[in-house]
């Protein structure tokens, strides 16, 4: 059986040249937008916008400058789909389509597919969405055809930074924790891995090297998927069972009242 297998992205040397997005829709053969119309964004130099299911890879400009526009920074990150160890969509899909692999990763089939919708709520990272070509939902694979022939998933392989790391879970932490230490002796002391520690839904297959709060990048400090709420739902679920039977025997017992009288 192999070793688990995944993504880790350092932010701080993504330089925004998008080359992992083109890698990534020339690979898996995505239209380049929805309708084949590709309209300006307007907000900084983005103009993908967010995943869906034809964007499987997202790079994300963050502006951060003062009022003066005189001090500032860019954060830049490249997004993609987390592969939860936990993973909300595996577990609310009703037609089996989304699957675990060997490689730990999680992949929907598009030929089991129905196109319900389900799992695009319950992803907490919002990495989901239908392609219209083929009506299902989709999201990135990890290029799970490539690596089934050891090839490296596409954007990782065109990433000329090595913002994009791919490899098994361990080695990749421990590239992570080392690459953290080398920033904070540096001076960036806000440097931190994002979905590492397995209490964030059983640790992320697709990991972050973070220098700011996870809000600041679009990422949920404390993700939740639907299973959180399966406990009290089903309590709340008896309790108006209960309740609807208590009525019913209670309206029963008057007509029975009023008949006698």
């Amino acid at each position: 059986m192999p070793e688990p297998m995944g993504f880790f992205t350092d932010t701080t040397v993504c330089i925004g040249c998008k080359a992992c997005e083109v890698a990534c829709k020339e690979w898996n053969q995505l239209p380049a937008a929805n309708g084949g119309v590709r309209t300006l964004s307007g907000h900084s130099y983005d103009n993908t916008r967010h995943l869906d299911g034809i964007h499987w890879r997202h790079v994300k400009f963050i502006e951060q400058f003062s009022a003066d526009r005189r001090e500032g920074r860019w954060l830049l990150m490249s997004d993609v789909c987390k592969h939860c160890v936990r993973a909300g969509c595996l577990e609310v899909c009703p037609t089996g389509a989304i699957i675990r692999t060997e490689f730990d990763t999680v992949v929907i089939q598009s030929d089991v597919c129905n196109g319900c919708r389900d799992c695009i709520g319950a992803c907490p990272f919002g990495v989901i969405g239908i392609n219209p070509a083929s009506g299902t939902a989709q999201k990135c694979t990890l290029c799970y055809d490539r690596m089934k022939v050891g090839l490296e998933p596409a954007c990782a392989k065109a990433c000329p930074t090595e913002s994009i790391n791919f490899g098994t879970i361990a080695d990749l932490k421990k590239m992570a924790q080392a690459r953290v230490g080398r920033l904070q002796d540096a001076g960036e002391r806000r440097a931190y891995l994002y979905g590492t520690d397995e209490a964030m839904l059983g640790g992320l297959n697709s990991f972050y090297l973070l220098v700011d709060r996870p809000e600041v990048y679009g990422l949920p400090p404390d993700p939740k998927i639907p299973s959180r709420n399966l406990k009290s739902s089903s309590v709340w679920s008896v309790l108006g069972a209960v309740a609807i039977v208590l009525t019913s025997l209670v309206n029963f017992r008057n007509r029975g009242s009023r008949r006698d009288a």
